[in-house]
């Protein structure tokens, strides 16, 4: 069974709403659904430092652990903390839209011993597969697909960009949720049916 790393902040993108509230609000609704997706799927852990995500995550029988700080390459690092080599998934919060099949399909194009990768559109990384947790180095951040692809080449290893739509598809503004609307999952599409009501 793989195992799958979730680093959650709370508190939202900036760029997503100026609210700190509905900030919020949105980013717990988009993490509970890609944690349904997760633990569907494997073992799942989510790093953060938000006690209600953490009970939400121990509730869907989900490891907890606490975000160290350092931003998320340090959140992840201590989600792989004693993870054994095989099938491992780290997925961001914000691709509500995921479905456990996306996961399975990532775990699936992944050669053996070889990292897999889905990128978004801006060049950042939305989900990674590693071989190993060691394979693993902080490299969040603008263009850090490339720079993945980069640190796996020095270590001899192949890195392969998988294309999963739904891992592809996250949420940086109000926009994209606008866009999205019909395909994120039920708890982020119920958060913005309140939100709407709210400003009705």
């Amino acid at each position: 069974m793989p195992t799958i790393v979730i680093p959650f902040a709370a508190d939202g993108k900036t760029r997503l709403h100026p609210a700190g509230r509905i900030r919020r609000a949105l980013a717990q609704a988009m993490f509970c659904d890609v944690l349904a997706a997760c633990v569907a799927v494997g073992d799942t852990r989510v790093v953060t430092t938000d006690a209600e995500a953490a009970a939400i995550a121990r509730e869907a029988r989900a490891e907890t652990s606490p975000d160290p700080g350092g931003g998320q390459g340090a959140a992840v690092q201590a989600g792989l903390e004693g993870v054994e080599p095989g099938g491992i998934l780290v997925v961001n919060a914000d691709v509500p839209c995921v479905v456990p099949d996306d996961l399975r399909s990532l775990l699936a194009a992944t050669p053996a011993g070889c990292l897999g990768l889905v990128e978004a559109s801006d060049g950042t990384t939305n989900a990674l597969s590693l071989p190993s947790a060691d394979v693993f180095e902080p490299l969040y951040g603008e263009n850090s697909a490339d720079r993945f692809r980069a640190h796996t080449a020095a270590l001899g290893l192949e890195a392969v960009s998988v294309a999963v739509p739904n891992l592809a598809d996250d949420i940086d503004t109000m926009d994209d949720l606008t866009r999205l609307q019909l395909r994120v999952g039920p708890r982020t599409q119920a958060c913005l049916v309140q939100l709407e009501r709210s400003v009705a």
